[in-house]
């Protein structure tokens, strides 16, 4: 039997659901190459299910059996430029300072499947952002949405690379489009621009220095050489991007529910050094931010404060050298340290 599903289908279908970019690669294994080498390094850092599910990420057909398309999907978060924070603020990812993204991909996808089910009540799909074993900025390049760069980020030529990315993998074949080539070129401005110098070689993250790791996925206490780097980053780190040419003439196109929320861009560290367990639930769930936790905001804040040398946070730093949290302790102590260096 002939699906009554094609790729012009496919494609209108998923704008109308709300995505910005969509695309169709052909399935079948990835080459091992990029994910073994990020695993032989170490670069993955304690995201152990890199390799656990190394099989999943480079054969879709793990995940769907008989699948024969992967649709890359993606949304814009690029909003108007914010006002520049402020002394004494915590930035935030643009990414993380509307609605958590990932309720507003899974409604996204599971209205676009409802669509193709519509169509081809037999079609098997399986629809995932972020939590999936899969290989999204690989299968976004091969379907033609835009290239991997230098930084490590997907980066599309209409949204940059401020986009979030997903998957549908499909039984059913599928016109594929081309893939997309490279074109970063010459350029390396993301390179020098990592606070960390978390960019090992052009295309690799290594996360054991990168502050999007550190500050989001890493639990308990941080490195002093990782601790003197923070700034102002309170939850990830957009550095690579901002400096990129291909992110400085993009128009603002976000979907509205990832548009920054008021006081979720830059956060004052005076209300985070105050924080309680009740304040962090109802400023915090259901964003991105709640990723991080109760006790990684403060860790966070408390060495931003204590990087900032200014005297003025002592008393509040201070409240939490007890903390019964060992990360919260540690950046406490370090904060004090440093200081009480300024007198």
């Amino acid at each position: 039997m002939i699906s009554p599903l094609d790729s012009a289908f496919v494609k209108a279908a998923a704008l109308d659901v709300g995505f910005h970019e969509v695309g169709v690669a052909r399935a079948g294994p990835l080459d091992p190459g990029a994910l073994d080498r990020v695993l032989a390094e170490g670069w993955e850092a304690d995201m152990a299910w890199l390799g656990t599910q190394r099989a999943e990420r480079l054969d879709p057909a793990r995940l769907l059996p008989g699948a024969r398309t992967v649709v890359a999907l993606a949304l814009s978060y690029r909003d108007r430029e914010q006002p520049p924070q402020a002394p004494g603020e915590g930035e935030v990812a643009r990414y993380a300072r509307g609605r958590d993204y990932h309720a507003v991909m899974k409604r996204k996808l599971k209205g676009l499947v409802a669509a193709l089910s519509a169509r081809d009540p037999a079609a098997r799909c399986f629809a995932s952002s972020d939590l999936a074993p899969t290989m999204e900025k690989v299968w976004a390049e091969r379907a033609g949405l835009g290239w991997i760069g230098k930084n490590g980020c997907l980066i599309t030529p209409r949204h940059g690379s401020w986009v979030l990315l997903a998957t549908l993998l499909l039984d059913r074949e599928l016109e594929p489009d081309a893939s997309h080539p490279e074109r970063c070129g010459s350029c390396e401005a993301c390179l020098p621009a990592c606070p960390t110098g978390a960019i090992a070689v052009p295309g690799f993250v290594d996360s054991r220095r990168c502050l999007s790791f550190w500050t989001i996925e890493r639990r308990g206490a941080i490195p002093d050489q990782i601790s003197a780097r923070f700034g102002s980053h309170l939850f990830g780190c957009d550095d690579c991007q901002t400096c990129c040419p291909w992110n400085g003439a993009i128009e603002a196109g976000s979907d509205p529910e990832l548009l920054p929320r008021q006081g979720q861009s830059a956060i004052p560290l005076e209300g985070l050094l105050r924080l309680d367990p009740a304040e962090y639930a109802r400023r915090f769930n259901g964003t991105s931010l709640a990723r991080a936790r109760f006790d990684g905001l403060v860790r966070n804040a408390l060495l931003i404060a204590g990087g900032s040398g200014e005297a003025r946070w002592r008393p509040l730093v201070a409240a939490w050298l007890q903390s019964e949290h060992d990360g919260v302790r540690a950046a406490a102590a370090w904060a004090m340290a440093r200081l009480g260096e300024s007198g």
